[in-house]
């Protein structure tokens, strides 16, 4: 087992792995040759020039200025300087609470680990059981307690250090759950017009043979809402198109730099190789070739544009459709439209930057064999895991490592090596281990058919954190204590096994230790550095960059990644709550490392990241979630734990804490939650007034009118086809129904139309 030296020496090579990439970031991004992978936030607003544009040669790539190499670590006041209003300007509310989950982290455990060391620690180190159990422990396992003798009264002092941590907990948790839905409703209400406001989605159109899928959803909401609907577009497949499109952009933009190239060099017209990479082959002119290949992609891309046009079937059964006040979208997002409960089926629009077009195309129909298919993938893919994890595990135990490689041990016995071993590869190869794993959760979400961004990346963060429950959490635990205590297993009687788990599950917080150094630290400090967008954005600026446009690709500022930041975090929440009782030595760890991500997060919002959608805070329901699931498995485990240590007494009063918990969050969930997934109808009243009293002749048609029209749509080389696509109608009144059987007869179709029947219009 790792000894405090150990730890010591691995918090020793964190600290200095963390202070490291602090000092180069903070020289490098100072220089002006990388001013773009540092303040990109700054470039996408127009705000922010190139600094290597002026100047002598040499400044333009190497900062000359040796006092700013003085001042190497003003960017962290600089990161808490804006106030969190200007921050909701600037970056969006989703990234700013975002931020304050960081925030409650040290809410939480701040005062926790103040109680903790003050009576928790002196009661565990004051016992001497470890030494006569015959386990395999260390020093920092006499702080946990598992060092208290069985049946001791000590153990009361645990069970009312659980009850309060528990009640401040959920008490910091109420307050921030408030704040956070006060956040939300009132960026809601102050909010500039946004398209979603006034959109609903509506799957599941039924299928009609006198009308197509425009007039059908027309008809139903002209019949359905007649006060409030103004306009729909419907949902094309244009996954085909999407692709030609794009294609079509990487050749123009090699088309553009052949251009510059031969305008800059006359005499000489640019050459392209045909063979592989460019390397060898036949030669070509390039702009003759690229221009080619551009007027062929053009004909495809007509082809198929009115393919899509005049083929019914690349309409979907799902429309976009668009109300005349916010008070009427509303109305219709959250009510059932039909007597059939399956069809016409309505919810919020995402906004535009969230829609994730590809997934619009997936038939209704399909989803839940989509949603069966990838949770037996997921089932799987989190099970058969725990097999590097067992590995991994392995890795941190130096008797395991002699028996298995018995030629390394006179490396393995060298301290230094011991010690680098046992508090730093565990953590580092766990984390190398799960690198891939966010892609692949993010690619059966995809799968799945959520079809907006944020879902998509909500998803995948529940996945993320079930599986670091399962693997990381659990099973580092189960493999761990198994690994260690094999010796003590293989010689007890079958009822001793459990004492022997109850007794070593508290000594695993030294590999969690190590983890949080390694993923919280290290890997937090690394986060600023952007090493990999700096070598790529390098390596594309000298080889790929043809065009400006070009570079502000190459430039690439990334997201805050919810999908793997806010899992991360909660595993953190879990570590702290389950250790806070059973080893506190974890929660100065946990501190540190909630206080330098605040820190480090807090930068990159301001001057990197560029969020993609804005939710308003949806996430924060999955976050409290979240934190309530790890409070409740902490009192499930100390329960287990007590258990087994004879504590009869005490034991049973802990039953009350996890029905106090699970309590609590139904009630924050009726409370709160409604701000999160309903839009108030007073709301949506009060700022439609309130927008007619200000802008009495707004035109709201040309607002909306190509807001949620498919982005391949939209491109400025083909204008033309917003025609082809239909256009959004004018304001509609009401019109005679292609429809026999509704001229004849007020009943409902078979295929679930309105009863009614509409007039003739009148010209």
């Amino acid at each position: 087992m790792a000894t405090l030296s150990d730890i010591g020496l691995a918090a020793a090579i964190n600290i200095l792995s963390a202070f490291a990439f602090f000092l180069a970031f903070a020289i490098l991004r100072i220089q002006p040759v990388n001013d773009r992978v540092y303040f990109p936030k700054w470039y996408i607003k127009g705000l922010r020039s190139s600094p290597s544009a002026k100047g002598a040669f040499v400044s333009k790539f190497v900062n000359l200025d040796l006092r700013s190499y003085a001042r190497f670590l003003n960017w962290m006041p600089a990161a808490l300087h804006m106030p969190e209003l200007e921050l909701i300007d600037h970056a969006g509310l989703d990234s700013v609470v975002y931020l304050r989950i960081y925030l409650l982290g040290l809410k939480i455990f701040v005062p926790i680990a103040f109680v903790a060391f003050t009576i928790m620690v002196p009661v565990n180190w004051t016992n001497n059981n470890l030494e006569h159990s015959g386990l395999t422990f260390s020093d920092i396992d006499k702080l946990s307690i598992s060092n208290i003798p069985n049946g001791s009264q000590r153990y009361w002092t645990h069970l009312v250090m659980a009850y309060a941590f528990t009640f401040w907990t959920c008490y910091v948790l109420k307050q921030e759950y408030k704040i956070v839905a006060a956040m939300r409703l009132h960026f809601l209400a102050s909010e500039q017009r946004r398209p979603d406001q006034f959109t609903v989605l509506v799957r599941n159109v039924p299928p009609d043979p006198d009308e197509s899928v425009s007039e059908l959803v027309e008809h139903f909401f002209l019949v359905n809402h007649p006060d409030h609907y103004l306009s729909h577009q419907v949902v094309y497949n244009a996954n085909k198109l999407s692709g030609l499109v794009e294609e079509k952009k990487k050749i123009r933009n090699w088309l553009d730099y052949y251009q510059n190239k031969y305008e800059r060099n006359p005499s000489k017209r640019p050459l392209l190789k045909m063979g592989f990479l460019g390397l060898w082959g036949e030669s070509v002119d390039a702009v003759d070739f690229y221009t080619a290949k551009i007027e062929r992609l053009y004909r495809d891309i007509s082809t198929e544009r009115e393919k899509i046009t005049n083929n019914p079937k690349s309409i979907m059964s799902a429309a976009f459709v668009s109300f005349k006040t916010r008070w009427g979208a509303a109305v219709c997002a959250q009510t059932q439209q039909c007597r059939n409960p399956t069809i016409w089926l309505t919810e919020w629009a995402p906004e535009p930057r969230d829609v994730y077009w590809e997934n619009l195309a997936i038939p209704f129909v399909s989803l839940t064999i989509r949603r069966l298919i990838v949770a037996v993938a997921f089932f799987f893919l989190t099970f058969f895991f725990m097999i590097p994890i067992a590995i991994v595990q392995s890795l941190a135990n130096i008797d395991s490592i002699e028996k298995a490689l018995p030629f390394l041990k006179p490396i393995i016995k060298v301290k230094f090596v011991e010690s680098f071993i046992q508090g730093f590869l565990p953590g580092i190869a766990l984390k190398i281990f799960l690198i891939f794993l966010p892609t692949i959760l993010m690619i059966m979400s995809k799968f799945e058919g959520f079809i907006s961004l944020s879902a998509l990346e909500r998803r995948s963060a529940s996945r993320y954190y079930f599986f670091q429950f399962i693997n990381v959490f659990l099973g580092s635990i189960i493999t761990g204590t198994a690994f260690q205590q094999l010796n003590q297993f293989i010689h007890q009687s079958t009822d001793e096994i459990p004492k022997t788990i109850g007794a070593s599950i508290p000594m695993k917080a030294t590999f969690f230790i190590t983890y949080i150094m390694v993923d919280g630290w290290a890997g937090v400090a690394a986060e600023i550095l952007r090493l990999k967008p700096l070598i790529i954005y390098h390596l594309k600026n000298f080889f790929l960059v043809k065009t400006e446009k070009d570079r502000e690709v190459a430039m690439d500022p990334g997201t805050i990644g919810f999908n793997t930041g806010e899992p991360r975090i909660q595993l953190y929440f879990l570590l702290g709550l389950v250790y806070a009782v059973v080893t506190p030595i974890l929660l100065p760890f946990i501190i540190v490392f909630f206080g330098l991500a605040y820190v480090v997060f807090r930068h990159q919002i301001i001057n990197v990241y560029n969020q993609e959608y804005e939710s308003a805070a949806a996430f924060w329901p999955d976050v409290h979630l979240r934190i309530i699931v790890a409070l409740t498995v902490s009192q499930l485990l100390l329960m287990g734990l007590l258990s087994t240590k004879e504590a009869a007494s005490s034991t049973p009063l802990l039953i009350t804490l996890p029905v106090l918990t699970i309590w609590f969050h139904r009630f924050c969930k009726k409370r709160y939650e409604p701000a999160f997934v309903r839009n108030p109808i007073q709301e949506a009243m009060m700022k439609d007034t309130l927008e007619r009293a200000r802008e009495p002749s707004l035109n709201l048609k040309g607002f909306l009118q190509n807001a949620y029209m498919h982005p391949v749509f939209k491109s400025a080389d083909d204008e033309d086809i917003y025609v082809a696509m239909g256009e959004w109608e004018e304001e509609p009144s009401l019109i005679s129904t292609k429809r026999t059987s509704k001229r004849s007869t007020p009943l409902s179709s078979k295929h679930g139309g309105s009863a009614l029947s509409l007039p003739e219009a009148k010209h």
